[in-house]
This record gives C-alpha cells, structure tokens and sequence, in this order.
C-alpha cells in the first residue's frame, strides 16, 4: 500500500509545489580508460544543435505544445525555444527521449539555468564539476546551456549502458540516490504527467 501511495504523493506535490526538486549528487566513480575515451569523445562534438523531426509540422507542434507548457516557468519565448530545441537534439543524439530529458530536468532543477545544489551539482541537469575533469576539460562550464544538456544526456546514457536499459536503476545512480524510489518515481510522474507527447502521425491515427 505504501508503495504504491508513494508515486500519488511525488504527483500531487509536484502540481501543487511545480518547484519542487530532488536534486542530489552524481557519485564519482572511476572509469575504463575505454569508457573515458568514449564519454569524453561524446561530450567534445559541440556542433549546432539541429534537431531531426519527422516532418517541419512535426517539429512546429511539439515545439508549440512543449512551449506552451514551459511558459510559467520561462516566460521568455526566444529563450524558452533555445532550450526545448537543444533539449530535443541532444536528447536525441544520446538515444533519450526528450520528454523524459525535460522531466528529469523539472525534478533536478526546476528548470533554473544557474541553479546549485548542496552537493555542488550545477545548472539544469544538476551535473557534478567532477565530471568535466573526468571526461571533459576543466574549462567547460556546467552553466552553458548546450554544455550543460549535453554532459547530463551522456551521463544518463552513460547509467542507463551500465544498467543494460533498466531506466529506474539508471535514474538512482544519476540522482545519487541508487535503489531508492523516490527519484525515480518522481521523474517518472513529471515525465508522463507533465511532458508526456504523441507524435503527430500517431494522434491522428487514434482519433
């Protein structure tokens, strides 16, 4: 009973208090060199991010409904726009679903660009500093949007290789917080109750 209340309560508290994050802090932990090699390999291409959409109405009504439902929390539409279709593109080229990308930055950070925890995790995607030492260079800075998205979708690939898919285990070892269903739950709830999304084609087919 109680586990099942736990996702009920994680739901409600994030539409009564959407402010509400569960940062916590990615642990270090020594890598392969050939793990190193791939992950520092994966975060070096800073190329323009360009999304790949099915179609440009496809990409112009999830950019409109994912734009709509960030309004609240950046009221600037250039601004608001920059980090949906950055968080497209990089969601994509790590094999994520960008959905659950904006969910679990909602849970991390609240969607604040500068935000710290108490760990030291920074920016959206609350990345650890330790990391740009261990698979990056120490000039890369955790504020940059691009750089930003870009280390938390490689981190999160990176965990979910580890747990051979397993996304609820992935998400523990991202937030710090491995085998407790706290962190998992509520990116989970934000993701399908927040960001949730049907592909055009497939809207159309159910109706």
């Amino acid at each position: 009973m109680q586990g099942r209340g736990l996702p009920l309560l994680l739901s409600a508290l994030l539409v009564i208090a959407p402010s509400l994050v569960l940062a916590g802090a990615q642990r270090e932990e020594d890598l392969s060199a050939s793990v190193q090699a791939a992950l520092h390999a994966a975060v070096a291409d800073m190329a323009a991010p360009e999304p790949l959409f099915q179609s440009p109405d496809e990409r112009q009504r999830w950019l409109g409904l994912m734009s709509e439902r960030l309004a609240k929390r950046i009221p600037n539409q250039r601004e608001r726009e920059d980090l949906l279709l950055t968080v497209y593109y990089e969601a994509q080229r790590a094999g994520l679903d960008p959905q659950l990308v904006l969910g679990l930055i909602q849970i991390e950070s609240g969607f604040r660009k500068y935000a710290i925890s108490g760990a030291g995790a920074r920016g959206l995607m609350q990345v650890m500093p330790f990391w740009t030492k261990a698979i990056g260079t120490p000039d890369h800075n955790l504020f940059h949007l691009r750089t930003n998205l870009r280390y938390g979708c490689t981190i999160l690939r990176h965990y979910l290789d580890i747990e051979k898919g397993n996304l609820f285990r992935a998400l523990g070892r991202y937030n710090g917080s491995l085998g407790q269903a706290a962190y998992p739950n509520a990116v989970h709830a934000a993701w399908q109750k927040q960001w949730s999304y049907t592909p055009g084609a497939l809207a159309q087919a159910g109706r």
